[in-house]
């Protein structure tokens, strides 16, 4: 973080944006663990 940024108050957009990610990314981690362990299984 820059000295010069606002304080920790990003517009909604940005803030929803940002969720969407932490979601995406959280499905993407399931769904390569579930890949490893059916590809384990074979």
């Amino acid at each position: 973080m820059l000295w010069s940024d606002p304080e920790n108050n990003p517009p909604k957009d940005m803030r929803d944006m940002q969720a969407k990610m932490r979601r995406a990314g959280f499905v993407l981690a399931l769904a390569m663990v579930i890949a490893m362990f059916v590809l384990g299984l074979h």
